[in-house]
Protein backbone atom coordinates (compact mmCIF):
# COMPACT_ATOMS: atom_id res chain seq x y z
CA UNK A 1 0.00 0.00 0.00
CA UNK A 2 1.18 3.48 -0.83
CA UNK A 3 0.24 6.58 1.21
CA UNK A 4 0.71 10.08 -0.21
CA UNK A 5 -0.35 13.53 0.94
CA UNK A 6 -3.19 14.70 -1.33
CA UNK A 7 -3.66 18.13 0.30
CA UNK A 8 -4.82 19.82 3.48
CA UNK A 9 -8.09 21.21 4.80
CA UNK A 10 -7.81 23.71 7.67
CA UNK A 11 -4.25 22.46 8.27
CA UNK A 12 -5.47 18.84 8.54
CA UNK A 13 -3.75 16.46 6.12
CA UNK A 14 -5.77 14.52 3.57
CA UNK A 15 -4.08 11.34 2.39
CA UNK A 16 -4.49 9.22 -0.71
CA UNK A 17 -4.00 5.49 -0.23
CA UNK A 18 -3.27 3.21 -3.18
CA UNK A 19 -4.39 -0.38 -2.57
CA UNK A 20 -3.16 -3.15 -4.84
CA UNK A 21 -3.32 -6.89 -5.30
CA UNK A 22 -0.51 -6.90 -7.89
CA UNK A 23 -2.96 -6.83 -10.81
CA UNK A 24 -5.25 -3.84 -10.11
CA UNK A 25 -5.14 -0.69 -7.97
CA UNK A 26 -7.61 1.57 -6.18
CA UNK A 27 -6.96 5.09 -4.84
CA UNK A 28 -8.94 6.20 -1.78
CA UNK A 29 -8.86 9.54 0.03
CA UNK A 30 -9.31 10.11 3.73
CA UNK A 31 -11.52 13.05 2.69
CA UNK A 32 -14.99 11.59 2.35
CA UNK A 33 -13.59 8.05 1.95
CA UNK A 34 -13.51 9.02 -1.70
CA UNK A 35 -12.53 6.52 -4.39
CA UNK A 36 -10.60 8.65 -6.89
CA UNK A 37 -9.40 5.90 -9.23
CA UNK A 38 -9.69 2.19 -9.93
CA UNK A 39 -7.08 0.97 -12.38
CA UNK A 40 -7.54 -2.39 -14.09
CA UNK A 41 -5.67 -4.00 -16.99
CA UNK A 42 -7.07 -3.21 -20.44
CA UNK A 43 -6.93 -5.69 -23.35
CA UNK A 44 -3.22 -4.94 -23.78
CA UNK A 45 -2.51 -5.36 -20.07
CA UNK A 46 -2.00 -1.60 -19.45
CA UNK A 47 -3.56 -0.29 -16.21
CA UNK A 48 -6.48 1.98 -17.11
CA UNK A 49 -8.61 4.06 -14.72
CA UNK A 50 -12.28 3.08 -15.01
CA UNK A 51 -13.96 5.51 -12.57
CA UNK A 52 -14.79 9.19 -12.81
CA UNK A 53 -12.78 11.43 -10.51
CA UNK A 54 -11.47 14.95 -10.04
CA UNK A 55 -7.82 15.99 -10.12
CA UNK A 56 -7.48 18.06 -6.92
CA UNK A 57 -8.75 18.20 -3.35
CA UNK A 58 -10.29 21.60 -4.14
CA UNK A 59 -12.30 19.96 -6.94
CA UNK A 60 -13.71 17.40 -4.48
CA UNK A 61 -14.57 20.20 -2.05
CA UNK A 62 -16.30 22.49 -4.55
CA UNK A 63 -17.83 20.42 -7.36
CA UNK A 64 -21.22 18.72 -7.24
CA UNK A 65 -22.01 15.04 -7.60
CA UNK A 66 -20.49 13.40 -4.50
CA UNK A 67 -18.05 11.79 -6.93
CA UNK A 68 -16.56 8.62 -5.40
CA UNK A 69 -17.50 9.53 -1.81
CA UNK A 70 -19.10 7.76 1.12
CA UNK A 71 -22.69 8.94 1.38
CA UNK A 72 -24.20 9.36 4.85
CA UNK A 73 -25.40 9.72 7.48
CA UNK A 74 -28.43 9.15 5.27
CA UNK A 75 -28.09 8.42 1.55
CA UNK A 76 -31.05 9.80 -0.44
CA UNK A 77 -33.40 12.68 0.28
CA UNK A 78 -35.20 13.45 3.52
CA UNK A 79 -38.28 15.47 2.58
CA UNK A 80 -38.18 18.99 4.05
CA UNK A 81 -35.20 17.85 6.13
CA UNK A 82 -37.51 16.35 8.77
CA UNK A 83 -38.16 12.85 10.02
CA UNK A 84 -39.90 11.37 13.06
CA UNK A 85 -38.32 8.59 15.10
CA UNK A 86 -39.87 7.16 18.28
CA UNK A 87 -42.34 10.06 18.38
CA UNK A 88 -39.66 12.76 18.17
CA UNK A 89 -39.35 14.96 15.07
CA UNK A 90 -35.81 15.87 13.99
CA UNK A 91 -34.78 18.70 11.68
CA UNK A 92 -31.63 17.95 9.71
CA UNK A 93 -29.47 20.09 7.45
CA UNK A 94 -31.09 21.36 4.24
CA UNK A 95 -28.70 21.32 1.28
CA UNK A 96 -31.08 20.74 -1.65
CA UNK A 97 -33.98 23.00 -0.76
CA UNK A 98 -36.38 22.08 0.60
CA UNK A 99 -34.79 18.68 1.29
CA UNK A 100 -31.77 17.16 2.95
CA UNK A 101 -29.66 15.18 0.47
CA UNK A 102 -27.05 12.53 1.33
CA UNK A 103 -26.42 13.64 4.92
CA UNK A 104 -27.00 17.38 4.72
CA UNK A 105 -24.73 20.37 4.45
CA UNK A 106 -21.63 18.55 5.72
CA UNK A 107 -22.33 14.86 5.26
CA UNK A 108 -19.82 12.03 5.44
CA UNK A 109 -18.50 13.01 2.00
CA UNK A 110 -17.13 16.24 3.57
CA UNK A 111 -15.40 14.69 6.59
CA UNK A 112 -11.79 13.64 7.07
CA UNK A 113 -11.79 9.99 8.11
CA UNK A 114 -9.19 8.19 10.24
CA UNK A 115 -7.31 5.54 8.27
CA UNK A 116 -5.80 2.23 9.30
CA UNK A 117 -3.75 0.15 6.86
CA UNK A 118 -4.45 -3.58 6.91
CA UNK A 119 -1.91 -5.06 4.50
CA UNK A 120 -1.31 -4.09 0.87
CA UNK A 121 -4.89 -4.46 -0.23
CA UNK A 122 -7.14 -3.32 2.65
CA UNK A 123 -7.84 0.13 4.08
CA UNK A 124 -10.11 0.72 7.07
CA UNK A 125 -11.66 4.18 7.52
CA UNK A 126 -13.40 5.29 10.70
CA UNK A 127 -15.53 8.33 11.50
CA UNK A 128 -17.48 9.25 14.63
CA UNK A 129 -20.57 11.28 13.77
CA UNK A 130 -21.44 12.95 17.05
CA UNK A 131 -24.94 13.25 18.47
CA UNK A 132 -26.63 16.27 16.85
CA UNK A 133 -24.27 16.47 13.86
CA UNK A 134 -26.41 17.79 10.98
CA UNK A 135 -29.37 17.33 13.36
CA UNK A 136 -29.21 13.51 13.54
CA UNK A 137 -29.64 11.78 16.92
CA UNK A 138 -27.04 9.54 18.53
CA UNK A 139 -23.28 9.13 18.36
CA UNK A 140 -22.73 6.98 15.27
CA UNK A 141 -19.39 5.18 14.92
CA UNK A 142 -18.90 4.27 11.25
CA UNK A 143 -16.27 1.92 9.85
CA UNK A 144 -15.83 1.45 6.10
CA UNK A 145 -13.41 -1.21 4.85
CA UNK A 146 -12.07 -1.16 1.29
CA UNK A 147 -10.39 -4.28 -0.08
CA UNK A 148 -8.88 -4.95 -3.49
CA UNK A 149 -9.78 -8.63 -3.70
CA UNK A 150 -7.84 -11.58 -5.11
CA UNK A 151 -10.58 -11.83 -7.75
CA UNK A 152 -9.66 -8.32 -9.02
CA UNK A 153 -12.62 -6.54 -7.50
CA UNK A 154 -13.08 -3.72 -5.04
CA UNK A 155 -15.09 -4.64 -1.96
CA UNK A 156 -16.64 -2.00 0.31
CA UNK A 157 -17.97 -3.13 3.71
CA UNK A 158 -19.90 -0.80 6.02
CA UNK A 159 -20.47 -1.02 9.76
CA UNK A 160 -22.32 1.56 11.84
CA UNK A 161 -23.04 1.42 15.56
CA UNK A 162 -25.04 4.06 17.43
CA UNK A 163 -25.53 4.67 21.14
CA UNK A 164 -29.23 5.42 20.57
CA UNK A 165 -31.94 4.97 17.96
CA UNK A 166 -31.12 6.86 14.78
CA UNK A 167 -31.47 6.66 11.02
CA UNK A 168 -28.58 5.53 8.84
CA UNK A 169 -28.32 4.62 5.16
CA UNK A 170 -24.74 4.33 3.86
CA UNK A 171 -23.57 3.94 0.28
CA UNK A 172 -20.82 5.02 -2.11
CA UNK A 173 -21.11 7.34 -5.10
CA UNK A 174 -18.45 5.96 -7.44
CA UNK A 175 -19.25 6.24 -11.15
Amino acid sequence: MKKTLFGTIDQCPVYKYTLTNGVMEADILTYGGTITAVRVPDAAGKLTDVVAGWETLEDYQTKDGYLGAIIGRFGNRIENGRFTLNGVTYQVGINEAPNSLHGGVKGFDRQIWEATEAGENTLILNYLSKDGEEGFPGNLNVTVTYTVTAENGLSIDYKAVSDRDTVVNLTNHTY
